[in-house]
């Protein structure tokens, strides 16, 4: 039986005192998720500062026998870094990693550590003229390498695409303590699978990412945001659609129904409706400058949606007219999970994908499908309908009360998925699996559950990378 007790003195007998973090207090805030439904246990905190120790950790590791969850911010939506509570593993945290080791302004690419916090890069970067395109609510405390390990999206993927389309390059330890080393940037390599892709996504099944080469962009020159009204999702994509086919500069375009927008209206502070009209769904565009010498985004975006008001695509339209504004109108945007718990109470939540010519449809059947078989629930769904990911609410309504998630969400999320599933969609767009969709990828997709555990097998035999996520 492995003993954590003797890899931490292993670890201290090698690195000093602080390698190790064993004070309950100080552990106590890394050992529940983000949401607060997952609570593990873990004896210490193990903290290294360089690749060099990380491969000496997951060595020593090896020869205890003990398992290992690498932890960046602790921001998983699915309880991924989050210990077994049987307290058999230790926490590994990349946060002393913390360093932007290089930016190349001529290749526009930064090589960061894993534990550097995502709107620490940003800064960075842009001090230098650049920025890395993408951005999310947990900005603030997500780091680089649990981005790469869940292959974060964000509102930018219209644009740029998820993390796996940003790293070039990924340095990381993998299961045996070997070091791969995947940060010289080449443009062509044919030796084989590709080491780094196969660890965007792995949730830190595959080994522990250290450090990346990330890919940067030209900084914001100027942005403008528009509100936009609209009859229906199919509106809401043709729209997109036809503002694609006369711009690359559309970098956020985000949907939303009615009832959302007045839940944030009555429930966020300071906020209220874009326009005064009424329409069934609403859709938030974003358009860039990279330069001065760029047409101006807001006369871009007037350009570009004035005839299709004209032809009724759109029903009605504002554009911001000052930074404030464009921020107000994302704030709307961004607050929305939380002005639906305020105002319609518990609801499961579900972060899903289809094609994305195929979402408008699947919105409105699946809502329809879930209420005939719920009857007084409610359904509809938000978010970046250009990826083909909306976070699909399904509400209480009269079915409430205090319990109903735990009487009735696993039947609906199964439902869900179901759906989902039927449409060749994933039960997970962006936020991963984790602890929270183990079982219903288990149950949905058995064989892409044994592929990916004939993986883990060939890489991790021992089981020790993160137990208890994935698969």
């Amino acid at each position: 039986m492995s003993d954590p007790r003797q890899l931490v003195d292993a670890i201290r007998a090698r690195f000093g005192e602080r390698s190790a973090v064993t004070d309950p207090a100080d552990i106590e805030p890394w050992l529940t998720d983000w949401r607060g439904r997952w609570h593990g246990n873990s004896l210490a905190i193990l903290q290294p500062q360089s690749t060099e120790e990380v491969a000496a950790i997951v060595t020593l590791a090896n020869e205890h026998g003990v398992p290992l969850v690498p932890q960046g911010g602790n921001t998983s939506m699915v309880g991924g870094a989050t210990p077994p509570p049987d307290g058999s593993a230790l926490i590994l945290s990349l946060r002393r990693m913390n360093r932007v080791r290089s930016i190349d302004r001529g290749a526009m690419r930064a090589v960061a550590e894993a534990g550097v916090v995502l709107q620490t890069l940003h800064e960075v970067v842009l001090a230098q003229g650049l920025r890395f395109p993408l951005t999310l609510g947990a900005k603030g405390s997500a780091t680089i390498g649990g981005l790469i390990s869940t292959n974060a999206g964000g509102t930018q993927v219209l644009r740029f695409g998820p993390m796996r389309a940003l790293v070039d390059g990924i340095e990381a330890v993998l299961p045996d303590g070997t070091i791969h080393h995947g940060l010289s940037g080449l443009k062509k390599d044919n030796r084989g699978y590709s080491i780094d892709q196969l660890l965007v996504g792995a949730e830190g099944t595959l080994g522990i990412v250290t450090a990346a080469r990330l890919r940067l962009v030209p900084a914001i020159h100027s942005r403008a945001v528009a509100w936009l009204g609209l009859e229906s999702p199919q509106k809401a994509l043709d729209t997109l659609r036809a503002l694609e086919a006369d711009t690359d500069r559309i970098e956020g375009f985000e949907i939303l129904p009615q009832e959302s927008l007045e839940a944030a209206v009555a429930h966020i502070p300071g906020t209220r409706a874009p326009l005064e009209s009424r329409h069934e769904w609403h859709a938030l565009v974003e358009a860039t400058a990279d330069s001065a010498e760029s047409e101006p985004p807001a006369e871009l975006l007037t350009r570009l949606l004035a005839p299709l008001v004209d032809r009724g695509l759109v029903e009605n339209a504002t554009i911001s007219a000052t930074e404030a504004q464009a921020e107000a109108f994302w704030r709307i945007r961004d607050s929305l999970s939380e002005a639906e718990r305020a105002a319609f109470g518990p609801a499961t939540q579900h972060d899903i994908s289809v094609a994305v010519e195929d979402m408008p449809l699947f919105m409105a059947e699946a809502a329809a499908e879930v209420e005939r078989a719920f009857p007084g629930t409610s359904a509809s769904g938000f978010g970046h309908l250009g990826d083909g990911n909306i976070h699909f609410h399904v509400r209480a309504g009269t079915r409430g009360g205090h319990d109903w998630l735990e009487r009735e969400g696993a039947a609906v999320s199964r439902l869900v998925h179901d759906l989902v599933t039927a449409a060749g969609g994933s039960i997970s767009a962006e936020h991963g699996i984790g602890v929270m969709k183990k079982d219903e990828l288990a149950r949905i997709s058995p064989e892409r559950v044994s592929h990916l555990q004939a993986i883990k097998d060939a890489l991790d035999p021992k089981g020790l990378m993160n137990p208890g996520k994935l698969v």
